[in-house]
């Protein structure tokens, strides 16, 4: 009988120890789990704050503005844009001159009447 109390009270401290130990694990899961969810938070209100300053830097005037005093970038235009053909030769974007005549005069152009 003795023998049966000893191995009861020990099957009982060892399940009291079990269930201590388990309590402090989940204790310290739960607060790790907590401040990693503040991390969590953390971040998301940076990531807001960035999308909000994102698009207040992405303002097209803005842009523009950065362009051209810091690349030094320029507004396209005809008489500065000049287009590639794949073979290599170069189309002006600038429609030529019209065509003259020999006599000085502007060759009709096709479906003129």
């Amino acid at each position: 009988m003795a023998r049966l109390n000893l191995l009861l009270l020990i099957a009982v401290l060892g399940s009291a120890v079990y269930l201590v130990h388990t309590q402090y694990l989940s204790r310290q899961l739960f607060t790790e789990l907590h401040r990693i969810e503040l991390e969590a938070r953390r971040l998301e209100l940076d990531r807001d704050r960035l999308q909000v300053e994102k698009r207040a830097q992405a303002t097209p005037l803005r842009v523009e503005k950065l362009a051209k005093e810091q690349l030094k970038m320029r507004t396209t235009t005809p008489a500065i844009t000049q287009y590639v053909r794949a073979d290599g030769t170069v189309i002006p974007a600038v429609a030529p001159p019209p065509a003259t005549t020999p006599a000085g005069r502007a060759a009709p152009s096709k479906g003129a009447h």
